[in-house]
């Protein structure tokens, strides 16, 4: 069965209604701090704050924290409801994004201890641009991703989805590219070694937002696409809201 955003709306109990909500926003919640945190990391890197890049770094406890909390608010709706059907594959999706917005908190946190390295270094780093466009990229694909779920849209998390394969050639192009720059000077492996582990902490975002994505089409249709192919989903017909 299909759901929309007024599936879970439609229970006798009300208070299953509110617990229902309640998931989705604490998910949103954890969502919008994650987001945070990529995005304060990104201008830590580039702009050489130190003391943004200590903060990013600290706040990676409060998206742990929320996790386990929404976790424990999924097994006391599982062990209480036992729900079943569209109402299972919404506690189920939640489950799993939560555990890939813990892993982007961990990826943005892996940016920011970089770019403490790099400021406290005093060098300038190349792949700046190559890390401004990747990042821009992925955050468009968390945020897409995490508004496809407050919406139940299988359209946009289709574009997500779409969008993986892009930012992965932009990273293979990056890397590329930062080999030649130590091949060519030699005294820049160091800073530059390290802008190659922000650009991979960059693209594992976009792996896990790509995830976010495949969770919203699990729990619109009960699909579930994590090893199909984006043109075979196309002629699915997926690329629909429900």
């Amino acid at each position: 069965m299909d759901i929309t955003s007024d599936t879970h709306s439609q229970h006798i109990s009300n208070q299953f209604n509110q617990e229902l909500e309640a998931l989705k926003t604490h998910l949103m919640a954890m969502g919008g701090l994650v987001e945070k945190q990529v995005q304060d990391a990104i201008s830590a890197l580039l702009e050489g704050d130190s003391r943004l890049a200590e903060q990013v770094r600290d706040n990676d406890t409060a998206v742990n924290d929320m996790q386990l909390r929404i976790d424990e608010e999924c097994t006391r709706v599982l062990a209480r409801r036992q729900p079943a059907a569209s109402d299972l594959r919404l506690v189920l999706a939640v489950i799993r994004a939560t555990s890939d917005l813990e892993r982007i908190g961990d990826e943005a946190n892996k940016i920011a201890r970089n770019a403490l390295a790099l400021a406290e270094s005093g060098r300038s780093a190349r792949g700046f641009v190559e890390v401004r466009h990747i990042s821009e990229h992925v955050r468009g694909m968390v945020r897409d991703a995490l508004t496809a779920f407050a919406r139940f849209d299988t359209e946009l998390a289709l574009k997500v989805v779409r969008e993986d394969d892009a930012v992965d050639s932009e990273y293979t192009s990056a890397m590329r590219s930062l080999v030649t720059f130590m091949m060519e000077d030699p005294r820049s492996i160091t800073s530059i070694l390290s802008v190659m582990w922000i650009l991979r902490a960059l693209e594992r975002i976009g792996d896990h937002a790509d995830n976010l994505a495949e969770y919203v089409i699990y729990l619109v249709k009960g699909l579930d696409i994590r090893h199909s192919d984006v043109g075979a989903l196309d002629e699915q017909g997926l690329g629909s809201k429900g």
